[in-house]
């Protein structure tokens, strides 16, 4: 990440020689913030980035072996971070606690979340990156309009009171996923919606960069890929075919490569577990501080570099890995979400996930949706007895009846 504490930098074009699969041509080159990040900024970023690691590594621990995991912490982030604004009492602080907010407030998670938008999306022209929420509420549901209004205000969130009974409402939702990332993941929201489901809290983040130094497509050629099982698969392999200016890190447990997109301001970077390493336990000792030792040790280098062609399709219940983090509360009918709902009675019933990753030589797109699902609890039923009824008298264990009755009018004596 680039340094918080920049004063106001400059942005320039560069203009650049042209190769095939080299570097892209007459892109601005960023090199920072357009402004400095706040004290909370700084804070949230932080938060959300540990955050993100811990969620990453508890998917990891609860995943089949051999799985591939692809996810978004900045889409859960924020679609938790709008349901975080209803919650009240234990269920705000055990949000807190998970979402790594202590020490920030209310106030000023939303304020930063409003400049963090605002930063991501108009940070490098030359790289594509859509960021948007929304909420979707019953139609007749007594929303308070202090919760509508935050929302609206700092995560720029679309508010819509919607028909849930209606046969097109599923699709009307799913209709807004599917723009919002640009066709790559369909739909978030199960068809028909379930009659006590009262709202949905939907985050989607659509990024298409190019690489600043783009691999040569007459270069990629299948290759072997070494499985932790000990077996190979082939893979279309691409290469730059020539030394390329990139940024690594190494020490004894781990290798890292930074390729950067467009103007330089994104980067995806690659860590591989040195010579005999375990990729679990790489995951494992990922947490905020090592993270951040990584990627202040990059340094620039030129190289050439050989990268799996590659499509992934992501999915996931959150339920279960959200609990094992501390927000289990938020799931049962113990929540507290009384600012969403004054009189409460609400809970999370589903964090649903879904991802999409293209990687190729000419760069990569990337597509997030989070759905947070809002229920009301389901009152125990009750059972009335308002209608003519038989009924018997009878002892348990040996089911002997004793009596028998009809009973058609109550007041007939």
């Amino acid at each position: 990440m680039q340094s918080a504490k920049c004063a106001l930098l400059t942005v320039f074009v560069a203009l650049l020689s042209v190769r095939c699969g080299g570097e892209i041509v007459g892109v601005q080159e960023i090199t920072g913030l357009p402004r400095d990040l706040t004290a909370a900024e700084e804070g949230l970023i932080q938060s959300d980035n540990a955050f993100g690691l811990k969620l990453f590594q508890e998917i990891a621990s609860q995943e089949e072996a051999g799985a591939n995991i692809f996810i978004s912490p900045l889409s859960v982030a924020m679609a938790l971070g709008m349901t975080y604004n209803g919650a009240a009492g234990e269920t705000q602080q055990a949000m807190e606690e998970t979402l790594e907010l202590q020490g920030l407030t209310v106030d000023e998670v939303n304020e930063s979340y409003r400049g963090l938008i605002d930063l991501l999306r108009n940070l490098d022209p030359s790289v594509e990156f859509l960021l948007a929420n929304s909420i979707w509420y019953r139609e007749g549901f007594a929303v308070e309009q202090d919760f509508l209004d935050v929302n609206r205000e700092y995560f720029d969130a679309e508010v819509t009171a919607l028909d849930f009974a209606s046969p097109t409402a599923a699709s009307t939702i799913n209709n807004w996923v599917r723009e919002k990332t640009m066709g790559r993941i369909e739909e978030i929201v199960d068809d028909p919606i379930d009659w006590l489901v009262v709202m949905y809290l939907i985050n989607a983040i659509y990024f298409k960069g190019d690489w600043t130094f783009q691999f040569d497509p007459g270069l990629t050629a299948d290759g072997p890929f070494y499985l932790a099982s000990g077996g190979q698969v082939q893979v279309p392999m691409m290469t730059f075919g020539a030394e390329a200016e990139v940024r690594t890190y190494a020490d004894q447990d781990v290798q890292v490569l930074d390729l950067y997109y467009g103007g330089k301001a994104y980067s995806m970077t690659i860590l591989l577990p040195a010579a005999g390493g375990d990729l679990d336990v790489l995951v494992g000792s990922l947490d905020s501080e090592r993270w951040q030792e990584i990627v202040n040790g990059l340094s620039a280098a030129s190289t050439d570099v050989v990268l799996p062609k590659f499509t992934l399709e992501y999915e996931l219940e959150m339920k279960d890995v959200l609990a094992a983090l501390g927000m289990g509360i938020a799931f049962t009918d113990l929540a507290d979400f009384s600012k969403i709902r004054s009189s409460g009675g609400l809970y999370i019933s589903k964090v649903k996930h879904k991802t999409f990753l293209d990687v190729n030589e000419e760069g990569t797109e990337a597509a997030a949706v989070t759905s947070v699902e809002i229920r009301e609890v389901s009152m125990p039923p009750t059972f009335v007895i308002d209608r003519p009824f038989l009924f018997a008298i009878r002892e348990q264990f040996s089911g002997t009846i004793l009596f028998m009755g009809k009973i058609v009018n109550p007041v007939a004596g």
